[in-house]
């Protein structure tokens, strides 16, 4: 049976690990199958959406491989406006893994491992010291997580061509976990370049968005902020995806869409798997020109539009039906009514 008291925030047992990466996983697969549906994503940033959203799960069970034994830490889940891990937990998986050699040197090796299970198990008929488990657990954590599939805080995406109905010829994305909201955003950049190779310039555009667009900030702000270190490239259409908050039963936050999910299950009229997903897409354009600088250092900049702000929750029937009757003004400001998503079923 699974325990999961809403005043804490912290999974402290197998069972809530499990129960969290279920959730998490199967939202997340829903969420693509439904931006797809809802044509919130082109073909192309949808595809890019999949793999910074595999990074996610892939950390997250990295995380429930971790901790699962674990009896000295546990897995936090934000406290702000999130429902995701907090963002420290994906540095310590990070920096976990840069010292994987001098950590699985110190651990029992895997046949004498196996051999003191099946003699506790088979022979004395006992179960497995806590502990015991704790190392196997460490020793497929650290022989099986490849460091390089982690969703870091910063995560750079290739430069391709853009569809041929793109206002650009080239787009390019990254993701960012931001450490003040402890959320993942996702983002591509639709762009022109007049030289001949873009390989030329790739390194430098790379090094700009990793300094000028790894955090949340106003849209228009990042765009005029890419538009002015990179004079050499064109900055077209830039999107933003905000993927949260994620309101579930270990979430512990204000937010008003949480709090009705969480009276809820507390009340019984929902059961504990219950969850809803509220997902933000920014966008801006490039218009006009104008000249910015001095008389030795001119450079041609963009006008941007005011920024394009839509919010959606995804959720299913039920949690639907009751935030039409808990929270009926978050609804009224989302750009479309809320999005059906499948009911979960986790036996506890």
């Amino acid at each position: 049976m699974i325990t999961t008291p809403l005043d804490s925030a912290i999974l402290d047992s197998k069972e809530q690990y499990v129960f969290y990466h279920k959730m998490v996983d199967f939202v997340l697969k829903e969420l693509i199958v439904s931006v797809q549906q809802e044509k919130l994503c082109t073909q192309q940033e949808l595809l890019i959406f999949k793999q910074y959203s595999d990074l996610l799960l892939y950390s997250i069970e990295a995380m429930r491989i971790k901790y699962m034994y674990d009896e000295e830490d546990n897995m936090k889940v934000d406290l702000t406006d999130s429902g995701f891990p907090n963002y420290l937990e994906f540095r310590f998986l990070y920096n976990d893994l840069e010292l994987k050699n001098e950590y699985i040197h110190k651990l029992t090796d895997t046949a004498t491992l196996k051999k003191e299970f099946l003699d506790t198990l088979l022979k004395k008929r006992q179960s497995v010291k806590r502990s015991r488990l704790f190392q196997a657990a460490s020793i497929v954590y650290y022989q099986s997580v490849n460091q390089q599939l982690i969703f870091n805080r910063f995560v750079q995406g290739k430069i391709i061509e853009a569809p041929k109905n793109s206002n650009a010829s080239l787009l390019t994305s990254w993701s960012f976990y931001d450490v003040s909201k402890n959320r993942p955003y996702i983002c591509y950049l639709y762009f022109n370049y007049d030289g001949k190779r873009i390989d030329d310039e790739k390194e430098n555009i790379y090094k700009v968005l990793k300094e000028s667009a790894d955090r949340e900030m106003s849209l228009d702000t990042m765009a005029y902020n890419i538009d002015r270190k990179l004079p050499n490239i064109q900055p077209k259409h830039i999107k933003r995806i905000d993927l949260g908050p994620f309101h579930n039963v270990f979430a512990k936050d204000e937010n008003e869409i949480t709090h009705a999910i969480l009276g809820g299950i507390s009340r019984k009229e929902i059961p504990l798997e219950s969850y809803a997903l509220s997902l933000k897409i920014d966008e801006v354009f490039s218009g006009e020109t104008f000249t910015e600088g001095g008389f030795f250092s001119k450079q041609t900049m963009q006008k941007w539009s005011e920024p394009i702000k839509q919010k959606y929750v995804f959720a299913p029937h039920r949690i639907i039906q009751l935030l039409h009757n808990r929270t009926p003004e978050a609804l009224h400001k989302l750009a479309k009514n809320p999005i059906e998503l499948a009911s979960l079923k986790i036996e506890v």
